[in-house]
């Protein structure tokens, strides 16, 4: 038998024991009165009652000690013979270990180390822990269990906490500065017949109730969001999860969070002045600062942003005009540079997408990517001066796009004729080739007026962070362990 078992054996006799004793280990409720933070800062004497986890046990006699952790912070406990009743003391003994959850009442005092503690008065069970944590100075060492078992990560790792935290001040500014800004938040359907809004590969699923085979968005409800504008309404916005069937790497995960808006009567150079302050803000509102060391590279948002023309940029890098080439061209190109690329559905719009991404690695930014060709933006408004371009346009940032923005294509003719393009490029292969949506073009005969749209999605909050997106989701998707595997399956 080995130590662990040991402990988790010894653990769950003190739960049977806990029971005879006719207490429960699990009550409903707690009194719970200050939190440990709330105990640190109150006065030298003074009563308070409190609850969290054990996270230390260290038992030497006549006198205990504990380090006790909630929410938002942790506090040490002491339990001394004389100052606590015999049967609360007897239980710490005997019952308590690190990892349970417990109720404490006594007075604020400080040690001989000056250290702000509890002297309790009286302690109680809340919810008896049965499995061991972590050991504190080695904790969980594989990255994959890390991972999957994130709550003790949490737990163990003030990072990691702190990371949840900051993860949610920045979507909190993402909508206060957006609301601020008098757009309105909405939502849209996730599961749609037709998906639309990005050139991705959707997840499918069945629809019991209708009988029939259904997609999970891969935009965060564009063509919805439009038809809001043909609705009448001027700006409006949605952050939730959405969803590509698609690979895994640093930058890329398949269930993630993202927000797109839509502000009528705008274009992409307003929208990139509005997306430059969004940026300066959340980064200031989550990390408080603009200054960032990224993959590398030194990043100042607050430094003037730069303009970035993707055919020149192509061009400079490469010695191809993506304008004046073929498919056989940049392949030899791509393959001169060692550059990978999925070879199934490979058409000239991919050619081009995989060129870009391999140029884009060197440019630090801050700064917006336009000048983007229509073949790869079929949402978006031709470019006035040159058709063979759209008013398209990227934030830039540490080697990759960190958004994307468009005058939005308002020309029923001109979308109809772009998602027949697009269609062809899905016969022939292309599952990323966005599909044609008939119902998005009779809403556009209707008539929308001019609009800025512009999407963004947690790898901005990853980059910032200078970590993986996979670190910077708090529950990622994982495969199951051998156990659960093993576990699951039917005999």
């Amino acid at each position: 038998m080995g130590r662990e078992e040991q402990i988790i054996n010894e653990r769950k006799r003190k739960l049977d024991e806990i029971k005879k004793l006719g207490i429960d280990p699990f009550p409903a409720k707690s009194d719970k009165k200050q939190t440990c933070k709330e105990c640190l800062s109150s006065k030298i004497g003074g009563k308070v009652q409190t609850a969290g986890r054990l996270m230390t046990k260290r038992d030497l006699g006549k006198i205990a000690f504990s380090i006790l952790k909630d929410g938002t912070g942790e506090i040490q406990i002491v339990l001394q013979d004389g100052e606590i009743a015999n049967k609360d003391r007897e239980f710490f003994k005997k019952y308590l270990d690190a990892g349970d959850f417990v109720e404490v009442k006594g007075k604020i005092f400080k040690t001989k180390t000056n250290q702000i503690s509890i002297l309790v008065k009286e302690i109680k069970i809340l919810s008896k822990s049965i499995l061991p944590l972590p050991e504190k100075f080695h904790g969980i060492k594989d990255e994959e269990e890390k991972l999957r078992k994130r709550y003790l990560d949490i737990l163990m790792n003030s990072e990691i906490k702190e990371l949840v935290e900051k993860r949610a001040k920045f979507w909190n500014a993402v909508r206060n500065f957006l609301l601020k800004k008098d757009f309105l938040e909405v939502e849209t359907p996730v599961l749609e017949v037709t998906v639309g809004g990005a050139d991705a590969r959707p997840f499918i699923t069945h629809h019991n109730a209708l009988d029939m085979d259904v997609y999970l968005r891969i935009s965060m409800g564009e063509l919805w969001q439009k038809k809001l504008m043909v609705a009448g309404f001027e700006k409006t916005f949605e952050i939730g999860r959405q969803f590509r069937n698609e690979g895994m790497d640093a930058e890329h995960l398949q269930d993630y969070t993202q927000m797109e808006f839509y502000w009528a009567y705008a274009d992409y150079e307003k929208g990139m002045k509005l997306v430059e302050e969004l940026y300066k803000y959340i980064a200031k509102e989550t990390f408080g600062t603009l200054k960032f060391k990224i993959r590398e590279f030194d990043v100042d948002l607050g430094k003037k942003w730069e303009i970035y023309d993707y055919r020149e940029t192509v061009k400079k890098k490469t010695g191809i005009d993506i304008l004046k080439t073929d498919v056989n061209e940049i392949k030899k190109k791509l393959n001169e540079l060692g550059v990978k690329y999925d070879k199934v559905g490979f058409n000239k719009t991919r050619a081009i997408d995989n060129l870009w991404k391999h140029c884009r690695k060197e440019i630090a930014g801050p700064g917006f990517l336009v000048g983007v060709p229509v073949s790869v933006s079929p949402l978006a408004k031709r470019d006035e001066k040159n058709p063979e371009l759209t008013q398209r346009f990227q934030p830039i940032i540490a080697g990759s796009e960190l958004g994307n923005g468009y005058s939005e294509l308002n020309d029923p003719i001109d979308q109809e004729e772009r998602f027949n393009e697009q269609q062809k490029l899905r016969e022939s292969g292309d599952e990323e080739a966005q599909m044609k949506d008939k119902e998005f073009v009779e809403a556009l005969q209707h008539g929308m007026p001019p609009v800025c749209g512009f999407g963004m999605s947690e790898r901005v909050f990853s980059f910032l962070m200078d970590k993986t997106a996979r670190e910077c989701q708090i529950f990622p998707l994982m495969k199951p362990s051998e156990e659960n595997i093993k576990g699951g399956k039917k005999k």
